[in-house]
């Protein structure tokens, strides 16, 4: 009976490995590409200098320092002006920073949320200022919601506030708070707005603005 031609045990292997080991090839080069930016990650971080304003009270720099931490971010330095105060007798500290770039804008919002005065990122200063007058169900309306709302939907930071409620919370009778808002260069208008458009959900009405702003 006429033999069939079969591939001789060493040319089955080769041909079965080859294409197995090509391929085992083209991920490694796959993952090697795909590993690059990753396996870069130290030439990914920027650094950034984040100027604060912080009350003279212990803790307080700890806790400036804690929304750094928590996203992620390395501190490279700390430069704590406690010899000098800013007009609103608070102390400034200038803070280095190095973190992805898509965690920077991450950090200053946890900071803000967390109370902390943002007074320059990088070179962006929020310098400007505006003074605004809500009145309305402050207290039952949840302010602290309220300025939440302002700040993450604005991009500005509370400065200050002042709120007058004497009847207490549950009153029919209105309560008003005096806010001072600081938020980037050129954007006190756009803050302006969106403190209207807070206040209109919320259904109270603002006074806006003060001290011959826009």
């Amino acid at each position: 009976m006429p033999s069939e031609s079969t591939p001789a045990p060493d040319e089955q292997s080769v041909d079965s490995e080859a294409p197995g080991e090509a391929a085992a090839d083209g991920d490694r080069d796959h993952d090697a590409e795909d590993a690059e930016p990753d396996g870069g990650r130290e030439t990914e971080l920027q650094a950034h200098t984040i100027r604060l304003e912080l009350v003279d009270e212990p803790g307080q720099l700890l806790a400036a320092l804690e929304p750094i931490a928590d996203n992620g971010a390395n501190l490279l330095s700390i430069f704590h002006e406690r010899g000098s105060l800013t007009p609103r007798g608070r102390i400034p500290v200038e803070v280095d920073i190095e973190c992805p770039p898509a965690r920077f804008e991450p950090i200053l919002e946890d900071l803000r949320e967390r109370g902390v005065n943002v007074i320059q990122a990088d070179a962006e200063e929020y310098g400007d200022e505006v003074t605004l007058i809500l009145v309305g169900h402050l207290v039952d309306t949840d302010l602290s919601d309220t300025l939440k709302s302002i700040q993450d939907r604005s991009g500005a930071s509370v400065a200050d506030i002042d709120l007058s409620a004497p009847a207490g919370a549950g009153s029919k009778a209105h309560s008003s708070a005096r806010l001072r808002l600081r938020a980037r260069a050129g954007e006190i208008a756009d803050v302006v707005e969106t403190v209207r458009e807070v206040a209109d959900e919320k259904g109270f009405d603002v006074i806006a603005p003060l001290e011959g702003r826009p």
